[in-house]
């Protein structure tokens, strides 16, 4: 799944990190704290990784 907006992009990349173990999951809030309950690593890394050019900032 590829992400909608930059903000959906930006959630993925904090929600991937905690999943790695980068980051706390206590730090977490709103869509990457779903996203982190919700995805698996490879649905996340996905996510962060489309290409945010032509995105708009929120969707």
């Amino acid at each position: 799944m590829k992400a909608q907006s930059k903000a959906q992009q930006r959630a993925a990349g904090a929600a991937l990190s905690a999943k790695r173990g980068d980051t706390k999951v206590k730090d977490l809030q709103g869509a990457s704290k779903e996203m982190y309950d919700d995805m698996n690593e490879a649905e996340l890394e996905e996510m962060a990784a489309t290409p945010h050019d032509d995105l708009p900032e929120e969707a």
